[in-house]
């Protein structure tokens, strides 16, 4: 016990000591000292910083509700095909046929008629960050996008409610044939392409968000790399909601072709009002035969609202899919990433970090299915809960009767951090060969007074030491998160822990 507290203590230490980065005057790079560092990740998530909306002057006078209206103005204002018009009207005629879900988290809270579904800030899209309105460029700053785009990041975006507004490829990825758009400038310039691939991976017909999203979609990331490229500098996008009640329906879209390989990050934050908002994304990824893909995001809505996202990927033969995500703000997250292998020998990794506070419910796992065989599957998923929090592992494992020689792995552990907070874990096994290994395995602990004890001896304050703890529960997550957005990982940790997040 005493040897895995001490690597925790100097885990703890290590990040609280770790160095970052700014760009200096004329553009060079600049060390900064890790009090300063820690204070500025501080100053860009508290209610200081991000939790503060901007003006809404645009959203002034638009109607609330979903209707056919609606839908035939945002498909108009955007010049879409007929066949896209169409599909949204058959996509709203579904989602008024279905009914919400009742089991899980309790959405009946949600009223559609309150949610601004389509509001567009009025600002053109640019690759320049100079051009952007201050009061919205602030709000990525605050973010370190631009920072971050200059240091390690092969193409950036910004969707600002409803529109992307900010999109860069570095030349050296465009002049190798990567497309690194928004969606609707996709829709416009590669038409065929993306009529080919929209949802097709995650149907209208799937549950009632999916068909929600395909009628009110807007903005989003296309992503596309030819065969054989690596991309070997990650590419993000950052989504961020500002007017009260709003809803926002990004839609991503990423085809790796065949032997080609890609990191892609995603993050996403909106400021606490008091009444609900709504985000119901969907996100897409086609890995061609041999292709790796890496889907990365950090999820840090407030938490007035409902995060009921969709991601789904099609991992195609020898392909490899491996997801990674932090669900932290939301009052109501339902989000459960799958991997459809369909391909000989296709593999995926799924890694899922989800903590819950005080009037939170997050309700995230993973599903995983084998269409064919020797493929292989591995799931880890861990939680924390604390101050009544409610953490949920909800997935599905299906290996098909032609998946012979399957291998696959779900590890569940939660950690709670007081006797008001809970977790379950709801697991769906269906397996339809005796060919196949599978293993799983669900842990839950609490916090050890014994743990904090020593911890404590060794100068660390109780909040420290809790923090510490969680960081070291957690690790297996950070790992595989890049470097600078683990440092912002651990800051969104230690906060949540002080109760300061949404």
């Amino acid at each position: 016990m005493e040897r895995g507290l001490f690597i925790l203590f100097m885990y703890w230490q290590f990040w609280q000591k770790i160095p970052h980065f700014t760009i200096a005057q004329g553009g060079s790079l600049a060390l900064d000292d890790p009090v300063d560092c820690t204070e500025r990740m501080t100053r860009s998530t508290t209610h200081d910083g991000l939790a503060n909306p901007n003006p809404t002057p645009y959203a002034k006078g638009l109607k609330r509700g979903l209707s056919e209206e609606l839908v035939r103005r945002m498909s108009a204002e955007k010049g879409e095909p007929l066949w896209m018009i169409e599909h949204r009207l058959q996509c709203l005629r579904l989602f008024r046929k279905f009914t919400l879900p009742t089991w899980g988290p309790d959405l009946s809270a949600l009223d559609f008629d309150r949610i601004l579904f389509y509001a567009s800030p009025g600002v053109a899209q640019t690759d320049d960050w100079a051009e952007v309105p201050e009061d919205i460029r602030r709000v990525y700053e605050r973010l370190g996008i631009p920072q971050a785009e200059y240091q390690m990041l092969g193409g950036a975006g910004a969707q600002y409610e409803s529109d992307v507004i900010y999109h860069r490829l570095k030349e050296e990825w465009e002049e190798r044939g990567v497309l690194f758009l928004d969606m609707d400038e996709a829709l416009r310039t590669y038409p065929d392409l993306v009529r080919e691939h929209f949802m097709r991976c995650v149907r209208p017909t799937d549950h009632a968000f999916a068909a929600l999203h395909g009628a009110v979609w807007s903005g989003g990331t296309f992503l596309y790399v030819p065969s054989g490229v690596t991309v070997f500098e990650p590419l993000q996008s950052y989504f961020r909601m500002n007017a009260r009640g709003m809803g926002q329906f990004e839609h991503t879209m990423i085809i790796i072709e065949e032997g080609a390989q890609a990191h892609y990050i995603e993050g996403c934050s909106a400021p606490k009002y008091g009444s609900p908002s709504l985000h119901a994304g969907c996100v897409e990824i086609f890995v061609k035969p041999g292709a790796r893909m890496r889907y990365s995001s950090v999820e840090n809505w407030s938490q007035d609202t409902y995060n009921l996202n969709t991601k789904r990927a099609i991992v195609e033969r020898e392909a490899t899919m491996e997801w990674v995500g932090g669900n932290l703000g939301s009052g109501v997250t339902m989000l459960y990433p799958c991997s459809v292998l369909t391909g000989e020998a296709a593999s995926c990794e799924h890694l899922g970090l989800a903590m819950a506070g005080k009037n939170q419910w997050q309700d995230t796992g993973a599903k995983v299915i084998h269409l064919a065989p020797h493929t292989s599957s591995v799931v880890i998923s861990k939680s924390v809960s604390r101050d009544g929090g409610r953490t949920v592992y909800r997935g599905l494992l299906k290996v098909a009767p032609e998946a012979k020689d399957t291998t696959a792995s779900i590890q569940c552990d939660a950690l709670l951090l007081d006797a008001k907070s809970s977790t379950a874990t709801v697991p769906d096994l269906q397996i339809g060969t005796d060919d196949a290994t599978i293993a799983h395995e669900a842990t839950v602990g609490k916090l050890s007074e014994e743990d904090l004890f020593y911890a404590m001896s060794r100068g660390l304050s109780e909040p420290e030491a809790k923090t510490m703890i969680v960081r070291g529960f957690v690790e297996p997550i950070m790992q595989q998160i890049p470097l600078e957005y683990a440092v912002e990982m651990n800051r969104l940790i230690e906060m949540e822990m002080e109760g300061s997040v949404g």
